[in-house]
């Protein structure tokens, strides 16, 4: 079990976060360029010093500013993968699995680091040097050399965006089944959603420094509170007041939705459920406004198209459609959502 509760500024970064994650779970920890995603890690393995922090581990405390207690980084039970694997290019393979090993001093450091790279499927290369691998072979050396220390904590650190496409799917095989044998905590940054929701088991989003949406990769992806996370899932977030089913949203527009509770909402509507017309549509449509087309982002057989205008947002249209309505910038629009077609919860 971890918790660590991190406070530093470095820079023009004020990083103030908590976070947990329990013995056998993957967190995911989630967040734009420059949000703390990698600084927390860093901290909570020792390489950064925090103005305040509190990192306990399986009961143990490894820092606590207020006690003057700071275990040093290497006597920490904590292996660690960077994005780029950083193997030693004077040693060979075997010899990086066995350094975290020797430095410990464990006797059979050698013969444990020849097990783990059987494990991860290169023992063929103990005798090569970094250089003779490719990028996913060294990756997933990086990964023996964390795990063969029998750390209680496995920190990863977007390791597998410095893969090709084809690599960075066999390597995330890879991944997940080490770290569903391994029984610590796992703490994982990435940028890439599909690899957060194909490893992790809660997700944790960091904004400028701060915690902003955390829980299951189910829910964070059904209810988005920020629009970074909205993005990321591709929905439109809107945040406004509700009353009697009718949102009232900044600049102005309303937005009508089915069993909207009063107060403080959050409203999703995908892309796929905005209708595009040129003129203003017939029959009784509850959300029907005017805008502006922004831009249009062919996608194979769809279109992504970014309006603007009182109530900004993004639709989803067949390739066809774009044809048809002649969706071009600064085309004038008239667009529609079926009251049904919002979702609405608590913000």
């Amino acid at each position: 079990m971890l918790s660590a509760q991190i406070r530093l500024h470095l820079g023009t970064l004020d990083l103030d976060a908590t976070i947990e994650a329990a013995q056998d779970e993957i967190v995911a920890l989630l967040g734009p360029n420059g949000a703390g995603k990698t600084t927390f890690l860093r901290a909570v393995a020792g390489l950064v010093r925090s103005d305040r922090a509190r990192v306990v581990l399986d009961d143990v405390v490894l820092e606590d500013t207020d006690l003057g207690v700071r275990v040093p980084t290497e006597r920490r039970p904590i292996g660690i993968v960077f994005q780029q694997h950083l193997l030693f290019p004077h040693l060979t393979v075997l010899e990086n699995v066995a350094f975290g090993l020797q430095a410990r001093h464990r006797r059979d450091a050698r013969v444990a680091a020849a097990r783990w790279l059987e494990r991860v499927g290169l023992g063929k290369y103990a005798n090569a040097r970094p250089s003779a691998l490719s990028g996913g072979e060294a990756q997933r050396v990086a990964l023996a050399r964390a795990l063969a220390i029998d750390p209680r904590l496995l920190l990863l650190d977007e390791p597998l965006s410095a893969l090709d496409a084809t690599a960075r799917v066999e390597v995330r095989r890879e991944l997940r089944r080490h770290l569903a044998s391994f029984s610590g905590a796992r703490l994982l940054v990435t940028h890439d959603p599909l690899e957060a929701a194909a490893l992790a088991d809660r997700l944790v989003i960091l904004e400028s420094g701060r915690v902003v949406q955390s829980g299951p990769v189910d829910e964070v992806t059904r209810h988005p509170r920020s629009r970074f996370v909205a993005d990321l899932v591709g929905v439109n977030l809107l945040r406004g007041r509700a009353e009697s089913g009718v949102i009232a949203v900044e600049g102005g527009q309303q937005i009508t939705a089915l069993d909207a509770d009063d107060g403080e909402v959050f409203a999703v509507i995908h892309p796929r459920s905005v209708a595009i017309h040129r003129v203003h549509p017939e029959g009784t449509p509850r959300n029907v406004w005017r805008g502006t087309v922004r831009s249009v982002d062919l996608i194979g057989e769809r279109a992504r198209v970014a309006i603007g205008g009182s109530l900004p947002i993004v639709a989803e249209v067949t390739a066809s459609s774009v044809r048809d309505l002649d969706l071009r910038e600064h085309a004038e629009v008239w667009l529609s959502v079926k009251a049904a077609e919002v979702g609405v919860y608590p913000a």
